[in-house]
């Protein structure tokens, strides 16, 4: 017979620690378990400052164990199928797990394959992505020897985790060669495949003034689709207005990839993903939109929400709520507004505070004006949030994310 659960949560990345962590913070009487292999934690914010120099790799890493919260069982094993009409989760034994609420918070796939080339190249040869936790490092040490030559940065289609990332890593690399001098030598183009510099177009003008002062070529709707490493040469295929196709392509001295992104095949292929494969849940309630006992948090949900972990912090807190609504007969009590944070590094020291949520509508946590370059934006990025992340969010405090949007009052 499988064994069962009040709550069963498929992921121990932050989503679901951060879930399981504020049910259990409302509820000590429910019975929990996470479902992951994965024995390492990342701070996976952490690895754009990893690549720039600031951080150590070894400060974005700890043990899952150490943070699996009090009371809850971990299940080291992957989940590898869905039955949710019986209530029931496979796992990579073969046995099955079932429950009155499931929660899957199975993060997304970094699809390094779709690129030809790029798994061969990646990590040598100036093939670098702070996208990856073994890489990471490889971006600053890149940066600090180059002195000449051209350096790309991609961006594929969204969704992405952390839509910001690809040019965190542009504006970061770009302020240390310019600050060692060698800027003037280097020939930078940020190949993006989309329309325009950032989704949320309030902060575009800022942007563009770190564009122009580092003297960016942009290059939209361009899209990387193979990496030649021994001959150090990339592939794009561009689409102009008319939506003609033409193929490019670049040498490079240094390019950073940030690879295509999509749900976890698991998810995919199951009878809870929506027509684009991700988790079909409501935007506001977190609540599957066909089984009302299963949830979705984090970057596995197909929401509109900027996929950052300032998001999860939000959302964890709102599943936590409709959860207990739901066991209670009741249903989802609240509503999550799509909040979501980018701390835009444009330099190392200062930091466009992007906050927004759905349809681009700005929400800011303090008030000030996130446009403008700031110094304490960048204390808060560098010193406030990992603390935030790994001594209060994952534990299921929730300072500044209480959830107070009755479902009611969503719109």
């Amino acid at each position: 017979m499988a064994k069962s659960y009040d709550v069963v949560i498929i992921g121990a990345g932050a989503g679901g620690l951060a879930t399981a962590a504020s049910l259990l913070r409302r509820n000590r009487d429910l019975s929990v378990c996470v479902v992951d292999p994965a024995e390492m934690h990342y701070y996976q914010p952490g690895w754009t400052l990893v690549g720039a120099g600031v951080f150590s790799q070894q400060a974005t890493v700890r043990r899952t164990e150490s943070l699996i919260p009090r009371g809850v069982e971990w299940i080291k094993q992957a989940a590898t199928g869905f039955a949710p009409d019986a209530n029931r989760v496979t796992l990579a034994d073969g046995s099955e797990i079932s429950y009155q609420i499931l929660v899957v918070a199975a993060g997304l796939k970094l699809d390094w394959a779709a690129i030809k080339g790029l798994e061969a190249a990646l990590g040598h040869g100036g093939v670098t992505s702070n996208y990856s936790y073994q890489t990471a490092p490889y971006t600053w040490k890149l940066v600090q020897e180059m002195r000449q030559g051209r350096a790309l940065f991609t961006q594929p289609a969204m969704p992405i985790k952390c839509a910001g990332a690809p040019q965190k890593a542009l504006y970061l690399s770009c302020d240390a060669w310019a600050r060692a001098g060698v800027l003037r030598n280097i020939e930078v183009e940020f190949m993006l495949n989309t329309p325009a510099l950032f989704g949320v177009a309030y902060y575009v003008p800022s942007l563009m003034q770190y564009i122009e002062r580092y003297g960016v070529k942009l290059n939209f709707l361009t899209n990387l689709t193979e990496i030649d490493g021994a001959a150090r040469k990339a592939v794009f295929v561009q689409k102009t207005a008319d939506g003609t196709e033409t193929t490019i392509e670049r040498n490079y001295d240094f390019i950073h990839v940030c690879p295509p992104q999509s749900a976890p095949d698991v998810v995919k292929q199951s009878s809870l993903a929506n027509a684009a494969g991700w988790l079909e849940v409501d935007e506001a309630t977190l609540q599957h939109k066909r089984y009302a006992n299963v949830f979705g948090v984090g970057d596995v949900a197909g929401t509109s929400n900027a996929k950052t972990a300032a998001a999860v912090r939000k959302q964890a807190p709102v599943a936590a709520e409709n959860i207990l609504g739901q066991l209670a007969g009741g249903g989802p009590r609240f509503a999550y507004d799509g909040y979501g944070s980018c701390p835009l590094t444009v330099e190392r020291g200062k930091i466009v505070l992007a906050e927004f949520g759905y349809g681009g509508k700005i929400l800011p946590t303090f008030p000030v004006d996130g446009r403008v370059p700031r110094r304490l934006a960048w204390w808060l990025k560098t010193l406030v949030m990992p603390e935030l992340y790994w001594n209060w969010m994952l534990k299921g405090r929730e300072p500044l994310a209480r959830p107070h949007i009755p479902v009611a009052a969503k719109s």
